[in-house]
């Protein structure tokens, strides 16, 4: 079977030199090495902490250090994209610098809560910013791909999306999560929520527990169940456990898609052995045949952060007319996120026994 399906998004005819706001860990491993590869220059960064900052311009060769985002956005106006990279608290300190009508791009999650995500979103509301959230699962190969497969029929009525993880994750590498109270569906199962909605569109309700596990005490959740309501024709859920430490035997990270027609398996690469990672992998199957593996044009790290940052630059420059990942959309994860985490405080349906 021929497999041609939309694995990335179109490169801007004229991109727009990017400045970010923050040098952590995710702008080295993620965001420079996408935008080198997609092209994309990038004139300078800022940072809280100037030695930070210096030290991400010496290594990867930037020409501007700023230290702070108002000379930043002094040097720079709007001929620029902004890429806000920061801890999710620090979003709404930053957004009233920018100069109105600005394209950015934020890094996810949007906000602590739904209510900064509301403030967030009131901000780029009243700065009339072009602004999109860095949701980029949704943007890597194998997911654009999915979407593709489900938009053009191939699976039929969509009846089933599953996501399994069973791995090992080393969470004392992220000590600033220590503190939070948000863990593992805030950080990581975002992820798996937002492309959810991405292709099946909102549920109408959630059902969902996150807890601690003694392997990973110092943390306030790292194991999660999620339940989707999406009516009697959809089934959605997942089962998230990032604690299995056996070996890799039965390990699994997967998304499974089914419809009336066929289904579609999504390996997650990098959740294995992170932060080394394996391969990503798509696989297809029609009704009464055998998987076909469909080849990827990429992987989620760090293909999928190009396809971000080209759609901000797409719809800047009027090449696109919508952002797949507004933070108007970007909202309404978050609001998801919020619904998991009132439920996983309500009681659960007491058994009756007499």
């Amino acid at each position: 079977m021929k497999f041609d399906l939309k694995q990335s998004w179109p490169t801007p005819s004229n991109p727009k030199p990017v400045v970010i706001v923050g040098a952590g860990g995710i702008v080295r491993d993620a965001h420079l090495p996408a935008y080198k590869m997609a092209g994309i220059a990038v004139k300078g960064a800022t940072d809280l902490d100037r030695e930070r900052s210096n030290a991400l311009a010496t290594d990867y060769g930037l020409a501007n250090v700023y230290p702070n985002v108002a000379e930043a956005v002094a040097d720079n106006g709007t001929d620029v994209v902004y890429d806000i990279a920061v801890p999710p608290h620090a979003i709404t300190a930053i957004l009233p610098e920018l100069p109105d009508g600005a394209a950015t791009l934020i890094q996810k999650p949007m906000g602590t809560d739904q209510n900064q995500a509301r403030e967030i979103r009131t901000l780029c509301r009243t700065k009339s910013l072009k602004s999109a959230m860095n949701f980029q699962l949704r943007f890597s190969p194998m997911m654009m791909a999915v979407k593709d497969a489900v938009e053009r029929g191939w699976l039929g009525e969509l009846l089933e999306i599953e996501v399994h993880l069973n791995i090992y994750t080393p969470w004392q590498i992220f000590p600033f999560l220590i503190p939070m109270k948000r863990v593992e569906i805030a950080v990581h199962s975002i992820h798996y929520l937002d492309t959810i909605r991405a292709i099946a569109g909102n549920p109408n309700g959630v059902f969902a527990r996150s807890m601690r596990d003694p392997r990973a005490k110092d943390f306030a959740q790292t194991r999660t169940s999620v339940i989707l309501d999406y009516g009697d024709a959809l089934r959605s859920s997942m089962s998230i456990n990032h604690n299995h430490q056996c070996g890799r035997k039965f390990q699994s990270a997967w998304f499974r898609f089914e419809g009336t027609k066929g289904a579609m398996m999504v390996k997650l690469g990098v959740c294995y052995d992170y932060p080394n990672g394996e391969a990503d992998e798509l696989w297809f199957c029609k009704n009464g045949g055998e998987w076909e593996q469909i080849p990827l044009e990429g992987s989620w790290f760090i293909d999928s952060f190009m396809g971000t940052m080209r759609n901000v630059q797409r719809f800047d420059s009027g090449e696109d007319d919508h952002l797949y990942a507004s933070t108007e959309d970007g909202y309404q994860t978050m609001a998801l996120v919020e619904s998991c985490f009132k439920s996983i405080d309500d009681p659960a349906r007491q058994l009756v026994l007499d």
